[in-house]
């Protein structure tokens, strides 16, 4: 997500290094670089004109504090430019005083709408609420079948169409059995059409009559860059959108369609899709994401996904056994299943600060932590235990039971080595004058 233009950021603030101010030639210069930047990404080109004088306006003429680079003062100036182009504050969902809440959602074939419905329930349904969902799309083949095998999968309750029923009667009749059987929260799933198809348009406009959501939410492929802006212009004219849903983002590189729709719209992101799985749902958090585009990852979401993915009780124990110095190639297998249950690497990676400054081309490998396991499956539990005892021969079955090489067994052993030596190092007590002492046990 948005590794292109954080790259060419990133190069085009390079260049300020070593000035001592911020003159109106560099400054150009820099920004020049910056609307390439924007509008290869597919930003909206009058969004970039807007910004770019923002960030103009600010930068020029400005001393440059003793403790920073010019480059570094601009690119502060940039993220307070890109927080405001993108919301400036979190918009959560709006609950309805009295249950259910009714969440409409609406949207082009194809945009992930269905996903995006058993994504939503599931998270409400995690914080113990009731979530019934409406599969209100009577066109696409199968589509109430895959919002009921969604629907099992979570634990959610739904309502489908019976025979010739339309999608205004299905919404109306599911409002009133979720609120008769004291449902927290109803999610409208509807079919998914062209914003130019007249009828279609005017059958939404029905459904949200009947429905009367407290959120409508556009959900929006966010690969299609500033087309989406054209989308959501065209469904605010015919039905009221509250906020917006970016689906498809871990696809996306450029980042163009969540730098223009909330500038053009004036109405909020409020979730960004980010893998097919349920789970794979982020509150947009503007200030958050304005970090990630520039490359400073966004340490606070790291720490709310490894809260709702990590058994905190296990990870306790794990680090217990460090400071110990008793970490086992078993505990070490289990520390790559909590990380693997945040998410793919690659997400997690551009969520800390620094890693979009990796060498170009070098991806993080979600298949070798599968391959680690599977060399660490394939061990006896006195080998796991006693690492050491793996000889040659040991290593030649190990790599045959693995489906791997034996020089990858050679690689993995060597990076717990390295583990283990650095754990011992950091594990102790402190001496008198404060130093490490070494702790054996």
């Amino acid at each position: 997500m948005f590794e292109e233009i954080s790259s060419k950021l990133d190069a085009a603030f390079k260049k300020l290094r070593g000035r001592g101010k911020l003159n109106e030639k560099d400054v150009t210069a820099g920004l020049r670089e910056i609307r390439l930047a924007l509008l290869e990404a597919d930003v909206h080109f009058k969004v970039v004109k807007e910004f770019l004088a923002n960030v103009k306006e600010r930068a020029v003429g400005q001393e440059v504090l003793d403790s920073i680079s010019p480059g570094q003062q601009l690119v502060k100036i940039v993220n307070d430019e890109l927080v405001k182009l993108l919301g400036g504050q979190r918009a959560p969902i709006r609950l309805a005083s009295q249950p259910p809440t009714v969440v409409l959602l609406a949207g082009l074939q194809g945009s992930g709408k269905t996903t995006f419905a058993a994504k939503l329930a599931q998270r409400y349904i995690k914080r113990d609420k009731r979530v019934h969902l409406v599969a209100g799309d009577i066109y696409r083949p199968a589509a109430a079948d895959q919002l009921e095998q969604l629907a099992k999968q979570i634990g959610a309750s739904i309502t489908r169409g019976e025979e010739g029923e339309l999608p205004d009667s299905i919404a109306a009749r599911a409002i009133k059995k979720a609120a008769g059987d004291l449902q927290d929260l109803v999610i409208v799933d509807t079919a998914g059409r062209l914003h130019v198809d007249e009828d279609l348009m005017k059958e939404i406009e029905r459904v949200h009559a009947v429905a009367k959501p407290d959120e409508t939410l556009l959900v929006v492929d966010g690969m299609t860059g500033q087309d989406a802006v054209n989308v959501a212009t065209s469904f605010q004219e015919r039905i009221a959108i509250d906020g917006f849903v970016l689906t498809k983002m871990d696809g996306d590189a450029r980042g163009g369609a969540a730098l223009s729709i909330r500038h053009v719209t004036g109405k909020p992101i409020k979730f960004v899709g980010t893998g097919e799985g349920v789970d794979a749902l982020e509150d947009f958090h503007p200030d958050r994401m304005a970090n990630r585009i520039l490359g400073m990852g966004d340490v606070v979401g790291l720490v709310e996904k490894a809260a709702q993915s990590v058994d905190m009780e296990k990870a306790a124990h794990l680090a217990d056994r460090m400071r110990r110095q008793q970490f086992t190639l078993d505990d070490f297998a289990d520390q790559l299943s909590q990380l693997k249950k945040m998410g793919p690497l690659d997400q997690i990676m551009g969520m800390i600060p620094g890693a979009a400054k990796m060498p170009k081309g070098m991806k993080v490998d979600d298949k070798a932590m599968g391959r680690t396991e599977a060399i660490i499956s394939s061990m006896t539990p006195l080998e796991r235990s006693e690492p050491v005892i793996l000889n040659g021969s040991r290593r030649k079955r190990i790599a045959r039971g693995s489906g791997t090489s034996v020089q990858e067994v050679n690689q993995l052993l060597k990076q717990f080595d390295m583990i283990k030596k650095m754990m011992k190092k950091m594990g102790g007590k402190r001496g008198k004058k404060g130093r490490m002492t070494p702790r054996f046990q």
